[in-house]
């Protein structure tokens, strides 16, 4: 029964004994689960009830008032019918989430299914509501899970199977909630090495990744390149002079070749429509590595990014300041789509694809955040958590790029832009940086940058969705 119990899962159940055995009962039922839960403070349970207003404290003064008994629990685990069905729902919660393993957050969310007893009146008092409930636990499983990892790598990665196996990464747009949950879960468990530099090496084991650059890149490059290697397949540099997509050869028959000969695609080209194209007629999962509308993998890890150095998505803001382009498209939709609340401030007639605001615009919708475009920097980045910008002038806007620096100078981020910002506000670049046009030195090298922890992030959350997809 006990054997996908995580190690404070099984504690809670002998607390829950313990309880049972002071208050002089003779089975353990599922009031002496709800103490046991209360005594584990720190726990994804606990963290869950605290975000509904029910601390540890509060949920143990509701059950001080339990009758005694004056019988003796033996040292044999006795459960009542009661409290069998709630571990039984709660592999049942566990399932639902698609998580290989039975958490504290499973017992609660089972405990509160509870229709009659001791345990079901105290949710009516505290006004708790399972949908509710399991939408928090869904939202704390943007990566601060721990998942059982010492089994064999099939059984860990078949426990983040969300859909994404065998699919492609074109767009943030295309993403559910469930799936950006998956691979930032995924990226926590990689990055912090719960599953070993060995077993990660048995992941994509002999499989290969055909990467496509029609612009060049230091860090998607050596950041694929590298996390393929790290997953125990290889990499193959495919250059501008290489193919030629389009040109040379269409769109379709490199992807076809490809998808003969490779296990992964990823492509960083100028337009969406190779990218599709890939897509479209390759027989295996196509990566968007960048093109002119979205920069999904960036705003991935950038949103990782976050969620180390703030805890939570919910409730921040992030501000963009400069060009409505790729990388703000995607940090847009992410941040709609996981409750963060966005404003880009951006000069007339550089404002986002209106398309796309209205795909944000739909998607705050079911998670409550405020996407919001402004002409004017200090509003965008007034009591912001997050200050973000990029280059002024992407490759292949090089013409443009005089044009750009007059109409753009007034959004540069420096220290007084800064001060609109919370105190605690984290400054972020997607690099290469242009010192002195769009941030300033004394910004981009204060302890409030976290450039380089977002660079780092593309390596591990990268590794994630290649799992993910071909795993």
């Amino acid at each position: 029964m006990w054997q996908r119990f995580t190690e404070r899962a099984r504690r809670v159940v002998f607390f829950a004994q313990e309880e049972a055995g002071m208050l002089g009962h003779n089975l353990v039922d599922s009031e002496h689960l709800l103490l046991g839960l209360a005594r584990e403070d720190d726990s994804v349970a606990m963290r869950v009830l605290d975000r509904m207003g029910v601390p540890p404290g509060r949920l143990r003064a509701e059950l001080a008032d339990l009758p005694k008994g004056d019988s003796r629990l033996s040292q044999d685990m006795s459960l009542s019918d009661r409290a069998k069905h709630a571990i039984e729902r709660a592999y049942e919660e566990a399932r639902r989430l698609r998580n290989n393993f039975v958490g504290t957050e499973h017992l609660l969310l089972a405990l509160i299914l509870e229709k009659d007893g001791i345990a079901a009146r105290t949710w009516q008092r505290l006004r708790i509501d399972i949908d509710k409930a399991r939408n928090i636990v869904s939202d704390l499983q943007n990566g601060e899970l721990t998942l059982n990892a010492s089994g064999p790598i099939t059984d860990w990665i078949a426990g983040y199977n969300n859909g994404l196996k065998g699919k492609s990464l074109l767009r943030i747009a295309d993403l559910s909630r469930a799936e950006i949950n998956a691979i930032f879960a995924v990226t926590k468990q990689l990055k912090e090495n719960v599953v070993s530099p060995t077993n990660q090496r048995k992941i994509l084991e002999g499989k290969t990744l055909a990467m496509i650059f029609e612009k060049p890149s230091l860090r998607t490059r050596v950041s694929f390149e590298t996390g393929i290697f790290q997953l125990g397949g290889h990499g193959i540099y495919l250059g501008p002079s290489d193919i030629s997509l389009g040109k040379r050869e269409s769109v379709a028959d490199i992807a076809r070749t490809l998808g003969r000969m490779a296990d992964i695609i990823m492509a960083r080209v100028f337009s969406h429509s190779s990218v599709v194209g890939l897509a479209e007629n390759a027989s295996v999962p196509v990566i968007n590595g960048l093109c002119d509308l979205e920069h999904p993998c960036q705003a991935l890890a950038d949103f990782y990014t976050i969620l180390e150095h703030k805890g939570k998505f919910d409730g921040l803001k992030l501000a963009f300041i400069g060009d409505g382009n790729n990388v703000a498209h995607s940090l847009m939709l992410l941040a709609a789509k996981v409750g963060t609340d966005f404003a880009i401030g951006c000069p007339k007639g550089y404002e986002p694809d209106p398309k796309v605001i209205a795909e944000a615009k739909n998607a705050a919708l079911q998670t409550g955040a405020v996407i919001e475009v402004f002409n004017d920097p200090a509003e965008a980045a007034k009591d912001a958590d997050v200050v973000y910008t990029d280059v002024w002038a992407s490759m292949g806007q090089e013409s443009e790029a005089a044009e750009r620096e007059k109409a753009f100078a007034p959004f540069q981020v420096n220290s007084q832009l800064m001060s609109n910002a919370k105190p605690d506000a984290i400054f972020m670049h997607c690099l290469p940086a242009h010192r002195g046009s769009e941030v300033t030195d004394e910004v981009i090298d204060s302890p409030q940058s976290v450039v380089f922890d977002e660079a780092e992030n593309r390596l591990h959350a990268q590794k994630a969705v290649m799992v993910l997809l071909a795993g």
